[in-house]
């Protein structure tokens, strides 16, 4: 699975205009499941950005969690993420999951992230969203399960 979190001071999801998820202070995390993805994908990206030490401390030192900040996350699918940018210049897309299996593990990384302890709000899988954020830093990271499970 690929993620990319970013440290948000607010984030919303609206679609047709309205709000269906939002989380701040805290992180938005695009997820997209990729070919071959197993649950334990799901499990160690959970378990990584959950404990992920990217919030200041009072030294302002990247030394905290979102669990030890008290933070929210909004999960959003993104299969873009995915993209093969190599050959040409249309992306393709053929490394991402099916779209059935894409979904199973995009619900199960929300479950196992709230199992945590991280509050989570979602946007719509495969739904055409507007992704509304604040980034605090900013700070942006990317998480590619590919090489850790």
């Amino acid at each position: 699975m690929r993620a990319l979190s970013q440290r948000v001071v607010e984030a919303r999801v609206e679609i047709n205009n309205v709000t269906v998820g939002r989380s701040g202070p805290g992180l938005l995390i695009l997820v997209c499941a990729m070919q071959h993805d197993t649950d334990d994908a799901a499990r160690y990206l959970a378990r990584k950005i959950s404990k992920l030490r990217i919030f200041e401390d009072e030294r302002g030192k990247m030394n905290r969690s979102i669990l030890d900040i008290a933070g929210s996350a909004l999960v959003v699918s993104q299969f873009t993420l995915a993209a093969d940018t190599t050959r040409g210049n249309r992306p393709g897309f053929s490394a991402a999951a099916s779209a059935d299996e894409a979904k199973r593990l995009y619900e199960l990384f929300v479950r196992l992230l709230k199992d945590e302890g991280v509050p989570v709000e979602t946007g719509t899988f495969g739904g055409d969203m507007k992704v509304h954020l604040v980034n605090d830093g900013p700070v942006t990271i990317w998480i590619d399960t590919a090489e850790k499970v």
